[in-house]
């Protein structure tokens, strides 16, 4: 089970980098939309998140308040990005979300134990 919590981790990191790499991406060419990245990061994310919340160790699991902040966050995430990628240009406020929101869901990650 550790094997396969490993590669769940592996993949959803993979996730976090397509989303914020993405962000990145737009955000320095200035044009402001949705990327095929971003939503593959953002599907990746979502699914790999939910799988890692699976009770898949023995006793040493996530807080469960940690389970659903982070899950409120990936569904907020996945949600703006779902349904803005096909405007060709986003609200630059929108944007920032996308990309602020992304960064909070890793540091509620990191930091919180």
């Amino acid at each position: 089970m550790e094997a396969l919590r490993l590669i769940l981790r592996y993949l959803h990191l993979i996730g976090f980098a397509l989303l914020l790499g993405g962000a990145i991406v737009q955000y320095v060419t200035g044009r402001l939309r949705i990327n095929s990245a971003m939503l593959w990061g953002a599907w990746t994310m979502l699914l790999t998140g939910i799988a890692l919340s699976a009770p898949l160790r023995d006793g040493d699991e996530p807080a469960p308040a940690k389970l659903v902040t982070k899950l409120v966050l990936a569904l907020l995430i996945f949600v703006m990005v779902f349904f803005s990628r096909k405007r060709e240009v986003v609200n630059r406020g929108h944007f920032l979300a996308i990309t602020g929101l992304t960064l909070v869901n890793a540091a509620v990650a990191v930091f919180w134990r």
